[in-house]
This record gives structure tokens, C-alpha cells and sequence, in this order.
């Protein structure tokens, strides 16, 4: 078994989670695009919806937001494109994200803390929730393993045009009891900001 292989009520169910559904972005403000992300986003998301691929939408939507709140952030985090994160085959803790953010500026090789993780589906979010849930509990397990633990992991499932985000502080899973739509774009950054800026001020640092 894989993180592929998970629905959520067997991520609930093999790693004892609560689930919740609740405001997690309450009181953002919204930040504007670049010239450069709008005019990415009005051709990536044209290519995007009429190849209908998981990976187009990846590569022509998810990846110049991406971008946009690196660039934000003096490229303070980075940014891992299909890298496998390998933490308990037996549990199934294993396989390949599409993009996981990290606490480091060096992209080489795989550092924590990993805050973060994003998931591109063709177009049914549900189907993507219980793969993004084994993730983040793969992601809290790294980096209780590599000694650099964060109180919250987030995730994200995306077509390119709906955006789910998700919490996971230790047990307790929480799925946003709002979505987000890409022709709101600066609601989208204001959530990513805040995901980076909760996890930037609560590094190396755990809940009692």
C-alpha cells in the first residue's frame, strides 16, 4: 500500500485520526497577483483544462503559484516536484507527492521540516483527500524522525481551478470548511502566505 491507495476513512482509520471540519483561514487578507502569475495562470490554465491531466495541471497551474509565493518569500522555502517520501512501508507511509514544501532554501535533496504538501487531481477533490492525509501524516513522521518536529502540517488538494486545504496538528485532522476557486486568486495566496507564515513563527517549536 501506497499514499495513492489510501481513501480517508482508511487514513482515519490506520493512523487513529479525528476529523474535523472548520474555518482554518479566518480574518486573511487577500494579496494580489503579479503581472507575472496573471498572465502564466490566463495560458496554464487554457493548456491545463484542455489536456485534462493530472500533470498539466501541476505544471501549468499549481507550479506558478508555487512561484509566486516563493518569490514572495525571498525563496526562503523550497519546492520538491515529484519526490518520494519514504517513511514506513509498513504502514503504508510511502510513494510519490506532487509537491512538498520545506523550512529550507537548498532543493537538492529532500530537508526537514516538510510544512507543507499539494496534491493536483483531474477533477474530483474528494477522491484526492485520503492520499493528501497519509502524506501529512508521513510528512509529521519525518520529521519527528529527522529530530526537526513543527506542530502543524498542512496539505492541499487542487484541480488547478478548486483548492481543499487541510491541517494536521498530531491526531487531529481538519479539512477547510471553505473552498477556493482560482478566479479568486488573491484568496489562494492569502492562504498559502498564511500556511507559510504559521509554520515560519512555530518552527522547531511543539504544541505541550
Amino acid at each position: 500500500m501506497t499514499y495513492s491507495d489510501f481513501t480517508l476513512v482508511q487514513a482515519k482509520k490506520a493512523f487513529a485520526l479525528t476529523e474535523q471540519r472548520l474555518a482554518l483561514f479566518e480574518n486573511i487578507v487577500p494579496l494580489t497577483p503579479s503581472t507575472w502569475l496573471s498572465e502564466a495562470l490566463d495560458i496554464g490554465l487554457e493548456l491545463a483544462l484542455t489536456t485534462a491531466s493530472e500533470k498539466a495541471r501541476s505544471e501549468f497551474v499549481v507550479v506558478p503559484i508555487l512561484f509566486e509565493l516563493e518569490r514572495r518569500n525571498n525563496k526562503s522555502f523550497a519546492i520538491y516536484s515529484g519526490e518520494r517520501l519514504d517513511v514506513d512501508k509498513e504502514r503504508g507511509l510511502t510513494g510519490e507527492c506532487d509537491f512538498i514544501l520545506a523550512q529550507n532554501k537548498v532543493a537538492h535533496t529532500l530537508q526537514a521540516p516538510v510544512f507543507a504538501l499539494v496534491e493536483a487531481k483531474k477533477n474530483d477533490i474528494a477522491a484526492g483527500l485520503g492520499q493528501c492525509c497519509a502524506q501529512m501524516v508521513g510528512a509529521q513522521l519525518y520529521n519527528e524522525l529527522e529530530q526537526n518536529a513543527i506542530p502543524t502540517i498542512f496539505g492541499c488538494v487542487t484541480t488547478g481551478e478548486v483548492w481543499q486545504f487541510l491541517r494536521l496538528r498530531k491526531q487531529e485532522f481538519a479539512i477547510d470548511n471553505k473552498r477556493y476557486y482560482i478566479d479568486n486568486l488573491s484568496m489562494i495566496l492569502a492562504v498559502l502566505q498564511n500556511i507559510f507564515d504559521n509554520n515560519l513563527t512555530t518552527s522547531h517549536r511543539q504544541d505541550p
